[in-house]
């Protein structure tokens, strides 16, 4: 195993840090009393799996065997051997007790000295789950298989009634808390709420521009798919009833008496009526192809799908194209690579965890700052790539902000040519200001620091700390993994960068 850092040193350095910690979450989890033997202490398991982590060790399996063959798990265990199945069962209470120790973790880096925010960087990247892609089945083929295992479930019930008795199970298996089969139902479940709500989300948002138009006032904004052809249809009739009146109104004056001006243009002639006609036309052939693709796209069996396996995690896009069967991370960084808010996610995109994300990077940096931490807790400059971008996310409230209308190479060159204007000039008036801003000397020394920032942190947690793969399924359970990892990252940041020391720990305790 290659250590990161001479293990004699940096053991001790995590025993004591683990020390300073308030573990009471962990105990008060652990199972005393009854029969057996006497569980392992909470805080020896803690300061084992941070250990493990921190060198790139997730396998329960392998961490029981280095706990009899390495020194420095020898060290922390002191003489205790968990199995794997124990070091498992403790690794799952992080869907409780991981949001506790990365705080607690978060406060004692700040105490050391760290937490600069006066820069710092969100950015995401994605975590490949517990679950293979080719378990993705869609919501036709999870009733099938729903439906294949009730029948086997039902042969084999029927089996071993005849064989065991009825109500009799005939061993002393206490079965499998979370079945193939329960998966399934909950990947079924997951794909049809997540249908109904997109559904109801866009049938709220047509009867709402349906219902003020109607009311005469039309809602600004892109209509929603589901009433664009209504709101063409009755934009039209607008367009011919005035232009109807309009005509009608010069006849009239033109029966009473000469008519001044030129005599307006019959509905059937007016310009106006036949860009409405020609938009409606375009509405109504838009929805018929809407409905196409989706019949396309059913007939071809490109649906939503969801993992039998780990029914909360998605497909998602990663850099260089190609899919991966994972989750999508969250993360903002501060200037001395300390990752103070974290957030694993569902979602395939960033755009929606701008203002969240940066919320809690606020109130983190504040408790720090309140901790000892340096600078006044207050976030100077976010920095963020243009996954972020969205006229939301520019106007929200917060800290103020670097987000990338393009990519950074781009944007510069853009700059350099003169063209920055130009290109700001097809833009929405907030994302072609920030456009300009990125354009100025000032904003390109500025977002050049996101990389350095942001992707640091995952290119440290995968390359060098090896966590590509969570270890457990589902969300809770995957955000508590996650969560302890960063938590353990922070860690290991602290005593590489020399702020976790002996004497650093001898003057908090003073």
């Amino acid at each position: 195993m290659r250590e990161w850092l001479p293990p004699g040193h940096a053991v001790w350095l995590v025993i004591e840090a683990v020390r300073r910690l308030d573990t009471a979450a962990f105990h008060a989890r652990r199972r005393t009393g009854g029969a057996g033997a006497a569980g392992y202490d909470p805080d020896m398991m803690l300061t084992l799996l941070i250990w493990a982590y921190a060198n790139g060790i997730t396998s329960s399996r392998r961490i029981e065997r280095l706990c009899q063959q390495d020194v420095a798990f020898r060290v922390i265990c002191a003489g205790h051997l968990p199995d794997h199945v124990t070091i498992a069962r403790f690794r799952q209470q992080f869907a409780v007790t991981a949001a506790s120790l990365f705080a607690q973790v978060l406060l004692l880096c700040a105490q050391l000295g760290m937490g600069q925010v006066g820069v710092v960087a969100l950015d995401g990247t994605k975590v490949t789950a517990n679950a293979s892609k080719d378990a993705n089945r869609t919501e036709e083929g999870l009733r099938k298989l729903a439906a294949d295992l009730a029948a086997r479930h039902a042969a084999a019930d029927a089996a071993e009634d005849a064989l065991f008795g009825e109500g009799k199970r005939g061993d002393d298996d206490p079965g499998d808390p979370f079945t193939r089969a329960e998966r399934v139902a909950a990947a079924l479940a997951s794909l049809q709420a997540g249908r109904e709500a997109r559904e109801a989300e866009e049938r709220a948002k047509a009867e709402e521009q349906l219902r003020a138009a109607r009311a005469g006032a039309p809602a600004g904004g892109r209509p929603a798919a589901g009433a664009r052809a209504e709101l063409a249809a009755r934009n039209l009739a607008r367009a011919e009833a005035a232009a109807r009146a309009r005509r009608e109104e010069w006849e009239r004056a033109a029966a009473a008496g000469p008519a001044a001006g030129r005599a307006p243009a019959r509905p059937e002639e007016s310009g106006k009526v036949r860009a409405a006609a020609a938009r409606l036309e375009r509405a109504r052939a838009a929805q018929a192809g809407r409905e196409a693709a989706r019949q396309a796209a059913a007939a071809a069996g490109q649906q939503p799908k969801r993992n039998v396996t780990d029914p909360a995690s998605r497909l998602m896009p990663v850099r260089g194209g190609g899919f991966t069967q994972g989750y999508n991370a969250q993360n903002v960084t501060s200037e001395d690579d300390l990752v103070i808010a974290t957030k694993l996610t569902q979602d395939t995109t960033d755009t929606p965890w701008y203002e969240p994300m940066t919320s809690d990077a606020a109130a983190a940096a504040a408790v720090m700052a309140a901790a000892g931490g340096p600078g006044d807790g207050t976030i100077g400059l976010v920095l963020a790539d243009a996954g972020y971008l969205s006229g939301d996310n520019l106007a929200c409230p917060g800290p103020d902000r670097l987000i990338a209308t393009g990519k950074r190479r781009a944007l510069e060159e853009a700059a350099r040519a003169g063209d920055a204007g130009a290109t700001a000039g097809q833009q929405a008036p907030a994302i072609a200001a920030m456009t300009a801003r990125l354009a100025t000397q000032d904003g390109i020394a500025a977002y050049r620091r996101r990389s350095h920032i942001g992707e640091t942190f995952h290119g440290d947690l995968k390359h060098n700390q090896h966590f590509r793969r969570l270890s457990v399924r589902g969300l809770p359970r995957a955000s508590g993994e996650w969560t302890f990892a960063t938590a353990v990252r922070n860690l290991r940041k602290a005593i590489t960068s020399g702020h976790l020391t002996q004497q650093a720990l001898a003057a908090l305790a003073s």
